[in-house]
């Protein structure tokens, strides 16, 4: 009888882990469908998306990353999150990702860091409430989109004459891994932590996919949208 409980628990955690991944899959191929092409873009544009990226992720994703391990209750989940964080500060990944957009030629200014401010506001705070299940989906989203924006991201870099290329190189294989690690720690904390049914999932997500669309059109473009 045991047994049986615990394998129709065990199929429903998967049904519902299969539809979050889906829904989040689909999410994440429809904002690399609506990137605009790159062979349109002028070079002022493209050194804007990487100026961008630039200003949110070089400061902010390890802090993210450290909010979501603050989060978390699983014991299942944290290793997963710390083995994430190490590899950041291990390799210095803020360092490559200086790197790759000073060989760009789009270090950050204060017009990319103040077009990006309001949305990379919201998703700050948003972390800062510490809700373990919404902090992890919301990490996992964009460790997936990370993985799948590196080519990209690379494209835009050779068409501004850059061969700097650790960064997009390292970021399109690691994420990978990562990606899958936190879909593991969202089944763990989901179910030891399960979120209170009236508060939205994709809360974060939603903020997220919010501020990676500045990234990719700039504000205006964006509020037009």
């Amino acid at each position: 009888m045991n047994a049986t409980v615990l394998t129709s628990r065990q199929l429903e955690n998967n049904l519902v882990d299969d539809s979050i991944r889906q829904t989040i899959n689909r999410m994440i191929d429809g904002l690399i469908g609506s990137l605009p092409d790159p062979n349109r873009l002028t070079s002022a544009e493209r050194r804007g998306i990487i100026a961008r990226y630039t200003a949110v992720l070089e400061g902010n994703f390890i802090y993210w990353m450290t909010a979501t391990l603050l989060a978390v209750q699983a014991e299942e989940a944290r290793p997963i999150l710390l083995d994430n964080l190490h590899e950041e500060v291990r390799d210095a990944h803020p360092a490559m990702m200086r790197r790759f957009a000073i060989a760009a030629h789009a270090f950050p200014t204060d017009t990319d860091a103040l077009a990006v401010h309001e949305d990379m506001t919201n998703v700050r705070l948003f972390l800062g409430r510490l809700s373990g299940v919404q902090s992890v989906l919301t990490m996992a989203f964009f460790e997936g989109f990370i993985q799948k924006f590196m080519g990209y991201l690379a494209d835009l870099a050779k068409d501004q004459g850059s061969s700097e290329m650790e960064y997009t190189d390292v970021h399109g294989v690691c994420d990978i891994e990562h990606t899958e690690g936190l879909f593991l720690a969202l089944a763990a904390e989901m179910a030891v932590n399960p979120l209170d049914p009236k508060q939205d999932l994709f809360e974060g997500v939603y903020l997220l996919r919010t501020l990676i669309q500045t990234i990719a059109f700039g504000q205006e473009d964006t509020l037009k949208a």
